[in-house]
């Protein structure tokens, strides 16, 4: 006769790799029914973009068939985002679990590119995202996730946002002309980036996917002291002039207190469609160098490609128009490996 102590003795040898903790310890493991010779059980991760969710779900079936008497084993694996931790002295955006921003020490590197790339990846795993563009004076989240709609407000006056990809997005794009500029003194810029953050009725979100505008200004800071962020992510290209700027973002967190959740070398190289060769234009190995100088991991090298331009320019990300490409699966490792560091930050 299989006994539930025995299951959970073979579980409780199974390690979350990320963790460094037995999914017993963790709570992973949920409503275990014993039936004759065969074991059901939830398997309860913390992320649905979880990177090692294939590996876990082995090792777990391998540890529970080794007990005397089990012949089948049953998984049904799930999700629980866990929230951030509060902080006392700031304020959490209701509903909104994580936030993650996405920031660059220069303007040019392709930091939209991949804060739009890494919501619709963090997206189609099954997580409820939504995007916030702070780049005030370049908003390019509307073009870039083809939709553009004057934004309408609520009852209690607060904005909805707007739906598209199954994505929430926000961005002062939406409430302009096409090609009008933003003339706006920093005051006011600290005004509407406190109103995104506040005043919108996002709903329940896992993931809120915040695109900084490029440098370590006004309005990283502001965001930095209004809300808990839960992380950020730092895109740079392997150039020497970019990666100065990146390793001067990177201070800036550290020195406010936001985790650097890891390193995004985007234009990595170029492979050539015709003999797949590769060239590696701007330069080599920055990422690793500045990934080793400040111990922070380098979780992505995203080649130059015209599939990811052409995304951006026609308003649907490459993650979404071609989900079997190269580009698409570095985009989706890219976000496994952030939602694994957040996991990590969450569960300290």
């Amino acid at each position: 006769m299989v006994k539930q102590d025995d299951v959970i003795k073979a579980l409780s040898g199974v390690m979350d790799p990320d963790l460094g903790k037995d999914i017993v310890s963790l709570n992973f493991v949920r409503d275990i029914k014993i039936e004759g010779g065969e074991v059901s059980f939830k398997l309860v991760l913390t992320t649905p973009a979880c990177p090692l969710k294939a590996k876990i779900e082995a090792d777990a079936k391998a540890a529970v068939l080794s007990v005397r008497g089990i012949k089948e084993v049953v998984i049904e694996t799930t999700s629980e985002v866990p929230s951030a931790k509060k902080l006392p002295e700031k304020e959490s955006i209701p509903g909104v679990k994580n936030t993650i921003a996405v920031a660059s020490g220069k303007g040019g590197v392709g930091k939209s590119t991949v804060a739009v790339n890494l919501a619709a990846a963090i997206a189609r795993s099954g997580a409820k995202v939504g995007l916030l563009d702070l780049d005030i004076y370049g908003p390019s989240i509307p073009t870039m996730m083809g939709i553009n709609e004057p934004i309408h407000t609520t009852a209690g006056g607060k904005m909805n946002p707007i739906i598209n990809y199954g994505i929430k997005m926000m961005s002062v794009g939406f409430l302009l002309e096409e090609d009008a500029p933003l003339i706006w003194r920093g005051p006011l810029v600290m005004q509407i980036v406190k109103q995104f953050l506040k005043d919108v009725e996002w709903g329940e979100l896992d993931y809120l996917v915040i695109d900084l505008p490029p440098g370590t200004g006004d309005a990283q800071l502001t965001l930095a002291q209004t809300i808990p962020l839960t992380g950020v992510v730092v895109v740079t290209t392997p150039q020497d002039i970019s990666l100065i700027d990146a390793r001067r973002a990177i201070v800036m967190f550290e020195k406010i207190g936001v985790p650097v959740l890891g390193i995004v070398e985007n234009m990595s190289y170029f492979l050539c469609p015709h003999c797949s060769g590769k060239t590696e234009i701007f330069s080599s190995g920055g990422g690793e160098k500045t990934s080793r100088k400040y111990d922070i991991p380098l979780i992505g090298k995203i080649p130059i490609d015209i599939e990811i331009r052409s995304g951006g320019d026609s308003g649907k990300p490459v993650v979404i128009s071609n989900e079997k490409s190269p580009q698409t699966a570095e985009f989706m490792a890219i976000a496994g490996a952030v939602a694994s560091m957040i996991s990590i930050v969450d569960m300290k």
